[in-house]
């Protein structure tokens, strides 16, 4: 019986882009189910992880130079291109909705690619209805009905129902991966979510 590996991933992370351009490869190789779970990693913070602000408003300046060089470093090892994005943080909320109108059309896996490459590629503020208008024409996505989901009550509910799912399962940021139930927090951890599927 396949493993079910879950995926909590808001693309305003650039540590989830990392991760996302690995976890598709990841279940194939150990022939698990991948389930996109789209959530807000902004309504997990101001519920259990207020820290990540204080640390933003008053950053250890040792560790926040290390954070630099560590993040280019994977993004060199992953072959990614993670830049230092005008505005940050983002706006995430229309993005991450809209991956639920991907998801229905299968497109989730283009559609959330080219999101992450537009904010932390290409620097384009994600939040700005002109730029998902441009990644939805190139996932070949319906613009009408795209932008008249993302709006909707019963969208907006999918997104405040994995965040507070994520947060009623112990989860404090993104990616939050769950293997068969277990969870593992950060990029860093592929290879122990690997090690999950391979038990």
């Amino acid at each position: 019986m396949s493993k079910k590996l879950e995926f909590f991933y808001d693309c305003s992370s650039p540590w989830t882009y990392l991760a996302f351009s690995k976890i598709e490869g990841a279940a194939a190789r150990h022939r698990a189910d991948l389930v996109w779970r789209p959530f807000l990693v902004g309504g997990v913070f101001n519920t259990v992880n207020p820290s990540v602000y204080e640390t933003r408003s008053n950053p250890v300046k040792p560790k926040a130079k290390y954070y630099v060089k560590d993040m280019q470093g994977w993004a060199r090892f992953y072959g990614l291109q993670i830049g230092s994005p005008t505005v940050f943080p983002v706006n995430s909320v229309k993005a991450m909705r809209g991956a639920f109108v991907a998801l229905e059309h299968g497109a989730i896996s283009r559609y959330s690619r080219r999101v992450f490459e537009s904010y932390w590629g290409d620097d384009k503020d994600i939040s700005k209805d002109e730029v998902l208008r441009d990644i939805v024409r190139e996932c070949d996505l319906n613009e009408k009905e795209f932008f008249e989901k993302i709006a909707a009550p019963e969208y907006k509910e999918k997104l405040r129902s994995n965040t507070d799912e994520l947060i009623a399962r112990g989860g404090f940021g993104s990616p939050t991966i769950f293997v068969d139930g277990v969870m593992f927090f950060g990029n860093d951890r592929l290879q122990l979510v690997e090690w999950e599927l391979d038990r």
